[in-house]
């Protein structure tokens, strides 16, 4: 097999998952929120891809693009709510976010 080894990939992806949970408990920007989810699972996706290359398996490999389906959802919905919260002149601080009205 030639290129890296899958000790490089997981601490790639344990570095990325590092930062990304970082920028969830310390910021307050939900933008900032969202892009850390956002590497949080790109992380978790180079961590499956790197097995499933180790194991010359594909599972893996549809399993990240199913995770990249749902990621994308996920950022459609979120930046949906923050376009809503910002037109009705909302703050946009996580911390004063605590209920949703209609």
């Amino acid at each position: 097999m030639k290129g890296p080894d899958v000790s490089w990939y997981l601490t790639l992806s344990a570095f990325l998952f590092a930062i990304g949970a970082l920028g969830v408990l310390l910021r307050r920007n939900p933008l900032i929120v969202l892009l850390s989810l956002e590497i949080m699972l790109n992380s978790a996706n180079l961590a499956l891809i790197g097995f499933a290359r180790h194991l010359g398996d594909t599972s893996g490999q549809v399993f990240a693009l199913a995770v990249m389906a749902v990621a994308a959802s996920e950022v459609v919905v979120g930046l949906g709510l923050i376009v809503a919260l910002n037109r009705n002149r909302i703050a946009l601080d996580v911390d004063r976010l605590n209920t949703l009205r209609g």
